[in-house]
């Protein structure tokens, strides 16, 4: 049974840091593209980051204050959040699938989420 778990949310001042892990079992995803998605209330879940065996890609909004990164079984992918604003507030979820997509209907895994609050 697969499963994605995600950890590291919580309160944070802007301008700080997190550090959010995903732990993932249940079959190999060294061949799985593992993306960060987040949904913020009344709003669509959206793209955040997503690595591949050889690439990492950022959503515009998070790109050079983010850093996706993993194993390369990618057991553990992580999502380092520096430079924290209050619009990063949302609930963040895990997700795979086998091809590479940035669109959140694509993925066939997801984790239960992880609440990210940024207190302005």
């Amino acid at each position: 049974q697969v499963q994605l778990v995600e950890s590291g949310g919580g309160l944070v001042q802007a301008g700080g840091s997190l550090r959010l892990s995903c732990a993932a079992s249940g079959r190999t995803f060294n061949n799985y593209v593992m993306g960060w998605f987040r949904q913020a209330p009344g709003k669509e879940r959206e793209f955040v980051a997503l690595i591949t065996r050889s690439n990492t890609v950022y959503a515009d909004s998070v790109k050079g204050r983010f850093t996706i990164s993993g194993d390369s079984a990618k057991t553990t992918v992580y999502l380092q959040m520096s430079g924290l604003k209050p619009e990063d507030t949302a609930v963040y979820y895990c997700a795979a699938r086998r091809f590479y997509s940035t669109s959140y209907r694509d993925y066939d895994y997801w984790g239960q989420g992880t609440q990210v609050t940024v207190s302005s």
